[in-house]
């Protein structure tokens, strides 16, 4: 019987990388070292680690019809993601970002334009067949249509043998309000180092400790928090760490959190604890930091 899929929904843009010797002062002109065109997006990104580390996995997202999308698509064929839930909308374009990456320090700084592209609703998630997932992550997005989607899959998992539920992960990486609804659902939560800074934590195991209580009973808040690492906690009380992993020179940190997020869910599908889950997800989101892109992780 063939494996089931994790499947990861939310966003995917086209990425307008360029390489600098150093961040350009205001006002200046200067030329680029390098620029590319590069797929990207949260839950696109995490597609494309969870492939390359050998899962099989689907994405969700919007598009819309164009040369962009046929490079978007083409990307996402070559690295063996299954498109079936993709949702082509009748308005908006593909999200683009221009990115700034410095080559001295590998730091980058992005632009993102939002083109009125619609996110997926909890209408076009009716479409997905839950029998076919082990796993489903959630980019918080538009957070009330993903709510509704949530619950789907809780009233599924109500009706199965603990084998067969779906186990599902969320992330909160914006520091919007209205995400923060998106607490309260998931096994395991996922929230950044911005969120956590901007509801005034100064520390992954501060900020741990003081946003678990709005998760739901027996999930695991995660934090990763940059070059020191990254943390959990759980339900049985115990703090969990993973120191980083750097690379012997940092080249290019754009996607490391979405790289951190599918190694994690990708570990802890294969049945490691969250201790092994995370260690295993800053070994290969320090490895992504000495390369250009995703390819060379594994």
């Amino acid at each position: 019987m063939e494996e089931k899929q994790i499947l990861c929904v939310g966003l995917v843009v086209l990425d307008i990388i360029n390489v600098v010797d150093k961040y350009p002062e205001e006002d200046t002109d200067r030329r680029c070292l390098s620029q590319r065109w590069q797929r990207g997006g949260n839950a696109s990104n995490s597609c494309t680690v969870l492939s390359l580390l050998g899962a099989r996995c689907a994405f969700m997202g919007s598009l819309a019809p164009g040369h962009v999308a046929d490079f978007v698509l083409d990307d996402l064929r070559r690295h063996s993601v299954d498109l079936r839930y993709v949702v082509l909308q009748t308005k908006g374009s593909i999200p683009t970002s221009t990115v700034i990456i410095n080559e001295a320090s590998g730091s980058r700084t992005i632009l993102h334009a939002y083109r009125n592209l619609p996110d997926v609703s909890a209408k076009d998630f009716e479409k997905v067949d839950l029998t076919q997932f082990k796993w489903i992550h959630i980019e918080g997005r538009n957070a009330s249509e993903q709510v509704k989607m949530l619950q789907r899959i809780e009233e599924y998992n109500a009706k199965q043998p603990v084998p067969q539920k779906v186990r599902v992960s969320v992330e909160i990486e914006k520091p919007r309000e209205e995400l923060f609804q998106l607490f309260s659902y998931g096994e395991v939560v996922f929230v950044s180092k911005d969120v956590a800074k901007h509801l005034g934590f100064k520390s992954a195991v501060e900020a741990l400790r003081g946003l678990y209580s709005r998760v739901k009973k027996g999930a695991t808040l995660v934090c990763a928090w940059a070059e020191e690492g990254a943390d959990a906690l759980g339900p049985d009380g115990q703090l969990l760490h993973s120191d980083a992993f750097p690379p012997p020179r940092v080249v290019d940190t754009l996607g490391a959190g979405d790289t951190f997020n599918a190694s994690v869910i990708f570990s802890l599908s294969k049945g490691n604890s969250m201790q092994e889950a995370l260690r295993f997800g800053c070994q290969v989101a320090g490895k992504k930091c000495g390369l250009q892109g995703f390819d060379g992780i594994v």
